[in-house]
């Protein structure tokens, strides 16, 4: 057969598509009309930005909770019931912004992130080439132009801290006294149970004057909501017994990340499609949790900052060059000649050592206490990259950072 009719054939077979009725229904940007158990979240949310209905500044929130609990789903359902609310009444402006400050190129300077905020409220500065204190009097200008409320939904708000520091949002929660007509309200989210222990005790009071926890789903509790999911996104009859509860079991042993558990269905009805299955087996389920792995690994190295990969790169050029183990005091100082050849400022050796610590918390890497007698204890390094994905984080990283 030649390679257009083969490929004539792929398309025939995705054109009978026998497995999805509307597969936009297992993306996690989607969001359903009702929120499976989380109503109690939700009202206490809806009862601290109330006030913003009658034109007075809400509290600052703060959302926490394991990746995949719903915090995203929860506070936009609340932002669009606001709104829908508020269209009755416009005797007074009121924006609510959302902004996830991992994306790429957001969160990393503080002029970045000004600039977006400064984009989503309908205004424009450069990408680049105005100092940052302009595009802050231009922040400034553009929110307090006329009497108005803004809630400013700050989703993954610990990147800010990572990437640039505990300054911006203290200004930012201390915003409301520089302004005259407008007020301000932040609602901040964290995957990051910790997040606020490490914050300045001035911001942490202001950022979080009140919180709201989102504790994981069980097992049971993603089965109900992949089954209404996948009642609307699979053709009838489609999935073999046992695949919703495997699902769900894989994603409860992830810390009850319904992502994760929706991500799972979804792949496996992918990877039956292109097997040209006609169901989606437990086999499927299994095949589509070894992708999801490798998937996260390379996403986790792309998304952290420069200082975290230069200190992963570190890492991976020891163990290809090595075949004893490593140690942090090796680690460090690869780190500082890739730091100097790339003309990066270095972090201190006690910082580099609480990023191995984040990496070995990732699953990237296995660290292992050594008791050396007198000599005290020194750390053990081991690469946990499965082999066949290790060039592809390295390519990565040099993509990133041009390394020479």
């Amino acid at each position: 057969m030649n390679m257009k009719s083969e490929i004539d054939e792929i398309f025939e077979s995705f054109d009978k598509n026998k497995i999805f009725k509307d597969k936009l229904l297992l993306q996690s940007s989607y969001s359903p009309g009702e929120i499976l158990h989380r109503s109690q979240q939700i009202k206490q949310i809806a009862s601290i930005l109330a006030p913003v209905l009658r034109g007075e500044k809400a509290s600052n929130l703060f959302l926490y909770g394991k990746t995949g609990t719903g915090k995203t789903l929860s506070i936009k359902y609340v932002r669009d019931q606001l709104l829908k609310r508020l269209r009755k009444d416009n005797s007074f402006n009121l924006q609510i912004k959302y902004l996830n400050c991992k994306l790429k190129k957001v969160s990393d300077t503080e002029y970045r992130i000004l600039a977006e905020l400064i984009r989503k409220l309908g205004g424009e500065v450069p990408a680049t080439g105005l100092p940052t204190q302009a595009v802050y009097t231009k922040f400034i200008e553009i929110i307090d132009s006329e009497k108005q409320l803004i809630v400013l939904i700050l989703d993954e708000i610990d990147q800010i801290i990572k990437k640039i520091s505990n300054d911006f949002l203290y200004n930012l929660t201390r915003l409301n006294s520089e302004l005259s007509k407008t007020q301000i309200c932040i609602v901040g989210i964290s995957n990051n149970l910790t997040f606020l222990d490490d914050l300045d005790p001035r911001v942490r009071s202001s950022l979080s004057e009140e919180e709201v926890v989102f504790p994981p789903y069980n097992a049971l509790q993603l089965q109900e909501i992949l089954n209404k999911r996948a009642k609307e996104a699979f053709k009838e009859g489609v999935l073999e017994n046992g695949v919703v509860a495997k699902c769900a079991a894989y994603a409860a042993r992830e810390h009850g990340d319904a992502r994760r558990a929706l991500d799972l269905l979804r792949i496996s009805g992918e990877l039956a499609e292109r097997s040209n299955s006609s169901k989606v087996t437990l086999a499927h389920i299994d095949e589509a949790n070894e992708k999801i792995e490798r998937d996260k690994i390379l996403d986790v190295i792309q998304t952290e900052p420069k200082q975290f990969q230069f200190v992963l790169y570190s890492i991976i050029e020891l163990s290809e060059k090595n075949q004893k183990p490593i140690f942090t005091g090796d680690v460090f100082n690869l780190y500082q000649d890739l730091c100097l050849k790339n003309k990066t400022e270095g972090l201190t050796q006690r910082r580099v050592s609480d990023i191995i610590q984040e990496f070995d918390m990732l699953g990237i890497i296995n660290v292992r206490v050594i008791s050396k007698g007198r000599g005290g204890r020194m750390r053990e390094i081991r690469l946990a990259i499965p082999k066949n994905l290790v060039g592809k984080a390295k390519k990565i990283i040099e993509d990133s950072f041009n390394y020479q």
